[in-house]
């Protein structure tokens, strides 16, 4: 494998759907409200994508050096697990795209908010705590995400933080209201991670890595997958009742069915390998999911 290629598997650009997805849901709420801006999304979307390769890429350095990409995982092989990126090099990149997205991240508030006011100050510091959350999830001394704490983090920084927080760049103003679709992404992204958490489960363990799945069980892991599918259209379905004017907001419903198949496959398939294409498929799903839930609120 080429330098070049093993960099780009790093980058796992299958998992940039699901991140864009929840800066998509505070885009698509600003723009029913009439906020929208295009320099604003743009810059969202780019510091978005710089904070989830910087993720990728810290969980790729942090499992390896922890133990959790070991011989016996049984998903996709890592570029440090297979020697094709150096660990020295993989920690030189956390600080490039750390570098990124505090510089795209900066950028983007200036551009919202126009000069230093307290607003300004507050999303310095969102900043600063996502981009430690990316990191530390795996890498450092206690990484969060071998504690079990992933789901927590996941609910809050791609569902709230990321919807509402970008609603506010668009709009400047917050309403409580819009917690229920920033739950909705929020949860389904935790399904994604559990569906990972649950294929890993044997190789976590044994890595001494404590995912909700590690802790409950791969019996109950499943159970708490399917909460989490109901509750993210539940929660969905509880923002359309409260804002109804017409039968379109009711088009993310049409995901429904997808979300259906992937929770009957963690159920049933038990191997690694057949459970692996399914990530991929929820969060596919969830960013369909974003897409006919906006559409349903402009039109």
């Amino acid at each position: 494998m080429s330098n070049f290629k093993a960099w780009i598997g790093a980058f796992r650009l299958r998992t940039l759907p699901l991140a864009l997805a929840s800066i998509g849901m505070g885009a698509f709420l600003a723009a029913a409200n009439g906020f929208f801006r295009w320099e604003v999304f743009a810059l969202c979307a780019l510091t978005t994508i710089f904070l989830q390769i910087l993720s990728n890429l810290a969980n790729d350095y942090g499992d390896s050096v922890h133990g959790a990409d070991s011989v016996e995982r049984e998903g996709p092989k890592r570029a440090v697990q297979t020697g094709a990126i150096s660990s020295a090099a993989m920690k030189s990149s956390l600080y490039v795209f750390g570098a990124l997205s505090f510089i795209f991240g900066l950028s983007l508030i200036w551009v919202s908010f126009g000069g230093f006011g307290q607003a300004f100050w507050i999303f310095i510091v969102i900043g600063l705590l996502s981009i430690a959350a990316a990191i530390t999830y795996t890498a450092g001394w206690r990484p969060y995400g071998y504690a079990g704490l992933g789901d927590i983090s996941v609910l809050l920084f791609f569902g709230w933080v990321a919807v509402l927080g970008s609603y506010y760049l668009f709009a400047q103003e917050i309403s409580y209201e819009l917690l229920l679709p920033a739950s909705s992404i929020g949860l389904l992204s935790v399904g994604v991670l559990n569906v990972n958490n649950i294929r890993d489960i044997e190789s976590d363990r044994l890595a001494g890595k404590f995912s909700i799945p590690v802790r409950i069980g791969r019996e109950k892991a499943v159970i708490y997958h399917f909460v989490l599918l109901f509750l993210a259209i539940g929660a969905a379905t509880v923002f359309v009742l409260l804002r109804y004017e017409n039968p379109t907001q009711w088009l993310f419903l049409l995901v429904l069915p997808l979300l259906i198949k992937n929770a009957i496959a963690v159920k049933n398939r038990t191997k690694s390998s057949e459970l692996d294409p399914y990530l991929k498929q929820l969060a596919l799903s969830s960013l369909l999911f974003v897409l006919l839930f906006g559409v349903g609120q402009l039109l």
